[in-house]
């Protein structure tokens, strides 16, 4: 029942993803009011994502947007990536860059003088603190190692490890380029680089993993990791080596039930190392959460940036006072020519209605352990809350009910035993949201669902 949950959960949204299925130091962000134009921080504010499109191999298990280089053409893609977050920070108009996050890909093949050369652009449109995170996702290949102290002077503050794995057979089966001695070796030097804030990405449900081989590797991995793991659920996707090889019956991986209780095992053994969930699949000690992803589960604006990336914001620089779903162009040679002619490779840009947003902020909140608190849902719909949603379905009252959802003076939010059945939940509850909605449309907003420019969040 975890299994769509935790594919959304993120080191990057790809539409949250979501690829989900995606840290807190660095100061603080200041806390979001409305998004009404001309009175709010969150028009005025948005993280930042860079994709980096390159991998030297795929995977067998990925099905995500990236190409095997045909040459080496760093130096335009800098200049296209360049360009267009340059181009759409003017578009957003927003002053203050709270977060920037390199993936891919593999985003440790570039040049760390691609993120230098990244990073200056952002400054020079807006404001970029010294404490903004920024986050490079790393492969934990030699190659990729040796290059951390250089993308620190260039300017990452934080560190995404793929370990994946410490199982040299399972590594094999995945496709990765790495080696379990590799990766703790690549642990050991993020942690010297930037300490406290170093992510390890690691996932279980592989083909032949027990409950009780995955609680032995991830114990054995809590002893050398840093404050941050991300979990991931490995995911049959169609068109891949991996789901062809399981599809033949050459490789099994374990059935549904186990990989629930891979879940609850790992869930148990990072709380007895001294990390609190704080997410559905991300896990910290130290209060080290990731601010990027963060401000995707609080419905914060965020720009993509590069082939294939997702964004959502206001395009305030050519007048709009709508938040947009955005997603860039996916083939990287096309992106290239894009950007060369217009500046930008937006292939498809779609105004969200307020249901629409609220179903967003929905989805994303419950994947918090907090929750939805009322205020924060009072930003985004200031005419209905919460209790006022959750009406009176049979369906949502039995969730209520039976404790697996809770909903209280502090807000939304599912119990520990709910958040792992929370893609069970949220239809009842996106089902109960669209009724309310129909039943009681906002003041100000018009008959389409679209948000009115003078009164509205977006």
């Amino acid at each position: 029942m975890i299994k769509h949950t935790l594919r959304a959960a993120g080191r990057r949204v790809f539409s949250p993803g979501l690829r989900c299925f995606s840290g807190i130091p660095g100061g603080e962000i200041t806390e979001h009011v409305s998004e009404r134009t001309g009175s709010s921080h969150l028009t005025k504010q948005a993280s930042l994502y860079i994709h980096w499109p390159y991998c030297l191999r795929r995977c067998s298990y990925c099905n995500f947007n990236k190409y095997i280089p045909r040459a080496n053409n760093n130096h335009i893609m800098t200049e296209c990536l360049q360009r267009e977050t340059e181009t759409l920070l003017q578009l957003t108009q927003v002053s203050c860059i709270t977060s920037v996050f390199f993936g891919g890909g593999t985003p440790s093949l570039a040049h760390p003088s691609t993120i230098s050369a990244i990073l200056e652009t952002v400054s020079k449109q807006a404001n970029l603190s010294d404490k903004a995170e920024v986050t490079l996702e790393v492969n934990p290949t030699p190659v990729g190692m040796s290059k951390l102290e250089d993308f620190r002077h260039a300017g990452v503050n934080r560190f995404s490890i793929g370990v994946q794995s410490l199982q040299d057979e399972d590594l094999k089966i995945l496709g990765r380029d790495h080696s379990s001695h590799q990766a703790l070796q690549t642990i050991e030097e993020a942690r010297r680089l930037c300490p406290g804030r170093v992510s390890v990405d690691v996932m279980f449900g592989r083909p032949k993993q027990s409950v009780e081989s995955w609680e032995k590797e991830l114990s054995e991995l809590l002893r050398v990791c840093d404050d941050h793991v991300s979990l991931y659920q490995l995911t049959l996707e169609r068109g891949t080596q991996l789901f062809k090889q399981v599809q033949c019956r050459e490789v099994t991986v374990p059935a549904d039930d186990v990989t629930a209780e891979m879940y609850q095992c790992a869930r148990r053994t990072l709380h007895q190392h001294g990390f609190q969930q704080y997410e559905v699949s991300n896990f910290a000690r130290h209060n080290a959460v990731s601010h990027h992803n963060m401000s995707y589960w609080k419905g914060r604006q965020y720009i993509g940036v590069g082939p294939g990336a997702h964004g959502r914001f206001v395009p305030l620089g050519e007048g709009g006072v709508i938040r947009e779903a955005r997603t860039q162009t996916l083939e990287p040679d096309v992106w290239i020519h894009e950007v060369q002619q217009r500046g930008h490779g937006t292939r498809r840009r779609i105004q969200l209605s307020h249901h629409e947003l609220l179903e967003e902020v929905l989805v994303m909140g419950l994947r918090m352990i907090q929750g939805i608190s009322h205020k924060h849902w009072q930003l985004f719909s200031p005419q209905m809350g919460l209790h006022e949603i959750i009406g009176t379905s049979i369906d949502v009252q039995e969730l209520l009910q039976s404790g697996r959802l809770i909903l209280d003076d502090r807000g939304l939010r599912c119990s520990w035993d709910g958040l792992a059945l929370l893609d069970s939940i949220l239809p009842s509850l996106l089902l109960e949201l669209e009724t309310q909605i129909l039943q009681k449309p906002q003041r100000g907003h018009q008959a389409d669902g679209q948000t009115e420019k003078t009164s509205n969040p977006r």
